[in-house]
């Protein structure tokens, strides 16, 4: 394993073990997470291995296999760019009373850059699954996914929900994780698309747009002041819809229907599948990409493209996935039009002078586990 080979070559011994954590896509539900809302997320077959050995002190090496040469953090505070995702979850660990000290990382990764499939999530979870066994804390999945949120909240400094960890570290495979991010609550639900004859296509437009800087934040402060315009605790309490949005203008409104429509579509969606009716849950995979386009204004040109080709291809549905300006849209196809939607899609790029998408299938995998 390369990894382990890597460990032995940084630090001239054997890790004490191997952990794996994917990355995940979100199948429905977006900036529902932080509103105290429902998704719909399930792991992907891609994320971060690492190999690992505590240490008698407080000192932390990590060395990541696609950044380059070992890091060695003496003061948690103290460490830089991507390590302080591996650091932040010692120092969650540390500031939940836990008795994490030091370790030697080797971490490597094959979630496919820039497709928004949160290898940061992957990365934080593998590293907090690690310690957990390697110190014994006897932490739940669900424990470790908040610890690896809150090295991502209050150490990395991102605003993100829960939803990420969450679903790196409980997913199933042949099933898409539902979870109410107020209550925590989860419940796995059967998501074989071979057996109903489709496949998930994810399409990685490649594309980061410097505009995202901030934007995340900015969206989840427009739905936090349209909740306490409203005199609720979250956008989750809206129970009357057209009464909210005619006490709300401008961002807010906008962004307080996306929320409440995609909860709704959450619940459909979960509807569909228990039913056995996969194809079916395509139009409301339309219906959150609209949303998310025009209301939450997260969208961008190559994932607009992406989604209209894609539906111009045969797909029952496409949308953008994950925080969005720029990432990943997702396609239901039946296996028959796969091939014209990835012509299709390929088509619509070439067109427009940009760089050909990467397009793969994406199966519904294992959450967080020790590999060795």
């Amino acid at each position: 394993m390369r990894v382990v080979e890597a460990f032995r070559e940084t630090f001239g011994g054997e890790p004490a073990g191997v952990w794996h954590a994917p990355g995940r896509v979100n199948l429905i539900g977006e900036h529902t997470d932080y509103n105290d809302g429902l998704v719909l997320p399930f792991a992907v077959p891609w994320g971060v291995t690492a190999a690992v050995s505590p240490r008698e002190d407080d000192v932390v090496r990590v060395r990541s296999l696609q950044a380059g040469e070992p890091l060695t953090v003496e003061k948690l505070d103290e460490a830089k760019g991507w390590a302080r995702y591996v650091v932040g979850v010692f120092w969650a660990l540390r500031e939940a009373g836990h008795p994490v000290r030091g370790a030697d990382l080797v971490v490597d990764g094959d979630v496919p850059q820039g497709a928004g499939l949160s290898s940061s999530a992957a990365l934080e979870v593998a590293v907090g699954t690690a310690l957990n066994e390697l110190y014994g804390l006897a932490l739940t999945k669900m424990e470790i996914a908040l610890a690896a949120q809150r090295a991502e909240n209050d150490f990395v400094g991102m605003p993100c929900g829960i939803m990420d960890q969450a679903a790196s570290a409980l997913a199933e495979e042949g099933k898409a994780l539902f979870m109410d991010c107020r209550s925590l609550g989860v419940r796995n639900v059967p998501f074989d698309l071979a057996r109903h004859g489709f496949q998930l296509l994810i399409i990685n437009t490649g594309v980061h747009h410097e505009l995202a800087d901030g934007q995340y934040a900015r969206r989840r402060q427009d739905c936090e002041n349209a909740a306490k315009r409203l005199g609720v605790a979250s956008l989750r309490d809206v129970t009357d819809l057209s009464g909210a949005l005619s006490r709300l203008s401008g961002d807010e409104r906008r962004r307080t229907q996306h929320v409440v429509t995609e909860n709704h579509r959450v619940e459909a969606v979960i509807g569909l599948l228990r039913a056995g009716v996969v194809g079916e849950i395509g139009g409301l995979l339309n219906a959150s990409h609209l949303s998310l386009r025009d209301q939450f204004e997260v969208s961008c040109p190559e994932l607009d493209v992406a989604v209209e080709a894609s539906l111009r291809g045969r797909a029952r549905g496409a949308r953008m996935t994950g925080g969005g300006f720029g990432g990943s849209a997702i396609a239901l196809v039946a296996d028959e039009h796969v091939r014209a939607v990835r012509d299709s899609v390929t088509g619509a790029y070439a067109e427009r002078g940009w760089a050909a998408p990467e397009i793969y299938p994406a199966t519904p995998a294992s959450g967080a586990r020790r590999l060795t």
